[in-house]
């Protein structure tokens, strides 16, 4: 694909006909795939032929507008035309997968058109075409901050436009949904911080009017303002990204392919946060950092607390939700604690006291790892639930709360997964009562993005 003179700016693309024509013929194609991404019936449906020419067409207008992905786009062309020509079959988009390194361009507002068959987190579970326009999200503060939290994968980044899976609420880019022959060593991980910062302020606003909560000058800040909103997701997700790889790690920190009871995933989750929380503190009393940092990790330590007791355990499923399940074990620990109260109806927090709390949530995960590197995975397995269970009710009909039986714990690690209830740790009163008042409110928040967020 020969690079021209630009045509159009990477500004203001979304509202040219070329971007709603090339996403209209990604959608054309989206109607035709099945799970795998392939098309079965494309030999007797030309409209399928069209529509790839058509968006390589318009791919060609477009890509001078974005001369840093420049070998990305000529891959991605090469990738489509592959694809039609073999009669759409499985989607191998590998070439342009590798070719496309958004870590390498971290600058703020710098912009990228991405477009594979991909699955999307919280979204397709279906490996379908996907066009998407974002923005990197990378103020000074971070710039200055990666250089103590080096994190070389983490690309924040924001919505400018998408197609239908993004019109859920899917709030990653991955490598690793894209449709590829094999596996290569992933660089790059994106997160539309945008979405976050949305969904949180308005999930959050509408949870501390229904409690009756106390508004302080950093939550009224955070609600009040997407863009530091924002920045405050990309300082939180900044530290809790690289907090998987760091620590007394007894598994895979990522469990790519494994098969574990969900509560672990609760728990390697929750650490993370938990980890983000208390740098957060360090760094909001450290005085060798910036005003900016220490002002962006008052706020981090605001986002992670009210995201996990107010969104995370009303969002989706009851379904293994093993982030549910993290938000439930944190605002369990702390009213156990004194330090939330429910009380007249009312919820209030005792602010000197969140850290200490939050700390010794913390410590008490990272001291199950750190035994649990010299111990048997199942036994591992077993510590993390009683971990769990010594804060959280379980589900009367818990299987593993009334013990395991002799056959299971003398079995194969699938028997101790399999007797785990799809809900393990039900919705406490307090939780059943808040999520009647505040699930269309989080319903509502399945598209947003930090343009239509402008009328909150």
């Amino acid at each position: 694909m020969t690079m021209t003179t630009p045509a159009v700016t990477a500004d203001g693309i979304e509202q040219t006909a070329a971007w709603s024509r090339l996403t209209a013929a990604v959608e054309v194609v989206r109607s035709g795939q099945t799970t795998d991404g392939s098309i079965p019936d494309a030999a007797e449906r030309p409209e399928f032929r069209e529509a790839v020419s058509r968006i390589r067409e318009e791919l060609r207008h477009l890509s001078p507008a974005f001369p840093h992905d420049a070998a990305y786009l000529e891959a991605l062309d090469a990738d489509l035309a592959r694809w039609a020509d073999g009669g759409f079959g499985i989607p191998d988009f590998l070439d342009s997968l590798t070719a496309f390194q958004p870590q390498e361009h971290r600058v703020d507002g710098l912009r990228h058109l991405v477009l594979f068959p991909m699955t999307t987190q919280n979204g397709s579970p279906d490996r379908l075409l996907e066009a998407v326009l974002v923005e990197v999200l990378w103020p000074d503060f971070i710039a200055e901050l990666q250089e103590a939290y080096t994190n070389a994968l983490f690309v924040p980044i924001r919505f400018v436009d998408f197609t239908g899976g993004y019109d859920t609420n899917a709030a990653v880019l991955f490598p690793e949904t894209v449709a590829m022959r094999e596996v290569p060593r992933f660089t790059w991980g994106a997160i539309f911080s945008d979405r976050e910062a949305a969904r949180f302020r308005r999930v959050v606003r509408a949870a501390a009017a229904i409690t009756k909560l106390d508004v302080t000058d950093d939550l009224e800040r955070l609600l009040g303002d997407q863009r530091l909103t924002e920045e405050t997701f990309v300082m939180w997700d900044l530290i809790h990204d690289r907090t998987h790889m760091r620590g007394d790690l007894p598994f895979d920190p990522f469990m790519i392919k494994q098969r574990m009871p969900y509560f672990l995933y609760s728990l390697e989750e929750l650490r993370c946060d938990l980890t983000a929380y208390r740098e957060a503190t360090r760094l909001a009393a450290d005085d060798g950092v910036s005003d900016a940092i220490r002002d962006h990790a008052r706020l981090v330590r605001v986002a992670i607390l009210f995201d996990r007791i107010f969104r995370f355990p009303l969002t989706g499923s009851r379904v293994r939700n093993y982030d549910g399940l993290g938000g439930q074990l944190l605002f369990a620990w702390l009213h156990q604690r004194g330090v939330l109260h429910w009380t007249d109806v009312q919820l209030a927090v005792d602010w000197d006291a969140v850290p200490a709390a939050v700390g010794a949530l913390g410590d008490a995960i990272d001291e199950l790892y750190w035994r649990s590197i010299d111990r048997p995975k199942t036994a591992h397995w077993l510590a993390a639930y009683e971990l769990v269970r010594a804060t959280l009710a379980p589900n009367p009909a818990s299987n593993w709360a009334r013990g395991l039986p002799d056959e299971t714990l003398a079995g194969a690690p699938k028997g101790y997964t399999d007797a785990v209830l799809d809900d393990e740790f039900p919705l406490s009163m307090f939780y059943e009562a808040l999520g009647k008042k505040l699930g269309d409110v989080i319903a509502s928040t399945s598209g947003i993005t930090a343009s239509s967020a402008t009328a909150d």
